[in-house]
């Protein structure tokens, strides 16, 4: 699925052996249910060690951190550690260097996510028919994230996202072609809904709010899910066979079983339980 191009693999997992704790010092972290301290943006977490791993990744949830749990750059930490800034890291450069580094980070892991949904409608066989647009804003994309520090800081992101949202909405038509007459659910207030057992085959819920919806045993199977807001969903037993547009901190973020049918671009969450 990861493909260039030129048919050279994107690189967009993340390895922390390669990046500076990236996530755990550009970012900011507000105090809540997610994370139990507060922390400005450029401040390292109490718990990066000197090696920039986490002290407590073992121990995350236990210790308030689900946020942490359910992140991913999508490989955009090594990008900018090892690619942008060639290997210097922010604590051994100037100042001006760390707060570029923390600027081009969160860029980065944007275009990454793009790179993420545009490698997987290459692999949607219904949607052939705008493979090549794809493949020619794959390719873009990839070569925005290795613009200098400079041409990243000055990047228009939501511009470039807007431009990929054409074609990955047109794939998702493409895909759900053939659902009928259906509610539209993009975008919608679903928090705490009562959707155990529903049928939302083929369903657009794109940015949809599944906040602790009630989810067991749904039928979601071919259903956009790109940007829906999962976190404390229960999917247990419930079926996402050939749901698409689907990552992995989404699902990691709601609960479910071992009964939970997935589709093969994601993996069952470590702290999904075979009876929650």
């Amino acid at each position: 699925m990861e493909q260039t191009s030129a048919d050279r693999p994107l690189d967009l997992r993340a390895d922390c052996s390669r990046c500076f704790g990236l996530c755990c010092v550009a970012l900011a972290f507000a105090h809540s249910a997610d994370f139990a301290v507060d922390k400005a943006a450029g401040e390292p977490c109490a718990n990066l060690r000197e090696d920039f791993r986490c002290g407590i990744h073992t121990e995350l949830r236990q210790k308030g951190f689900t946020g942490c749990t359910v992140y991913d750059c999508f490989g955009a930490g090594q990008k900018v550690s090892q690619v942008t800034f060639g290997g210097r890291d922010w604590r051994t450069g100037s100042r001006a260097d760390a707060r570029r580094m923390f600027d081009v980070f969160p860029v980065v892991r944007q275009l990454h996510e793009l790179l993420r949904y545009l490698a997987e409608a290459l692999t949607l066989t219904a949607a052939r028919e705008v493979h090549a647009d794809i493949r020619a804003l794959l390719a873009e994309t990839e070569r925005l994230t290795l613009g200098t520090p400079q041409e990243l800081g000055e990047l228009d992101v939501p511009a470039h996202r807007q431009r990929v949202n054409v074609s990955l909405l047109r794939a998702s038509e493409l895909m759900r072609a053939g659902a009928g007459r259906r509610k539209q659910r993009r975008g919608a207030d679903l928090i705490g809904a009562r959707l155990r057992g529903a049928d939302l085959r083929k369903a657009d819920l794109r940015g949809a709010y599944l906040i602790a919806a009630d989810l067991t045993g749904a039928d979601l199977r071919g259903a956009d899910l790109i940007g829906a807001d999962l976190r404390d969903a229960d999917l247990t037993d419930a079926d996402l066979t050939g749901a698409f547009f689907l990552t992995q901190p989404q699902l990691d973020s709601a609960r479910g079983s071992a009964g939970a049918r997935l589709p093969g671009t994601v993996t069952r969450p470590a702290h999904w339980t075979a009876g929650s």
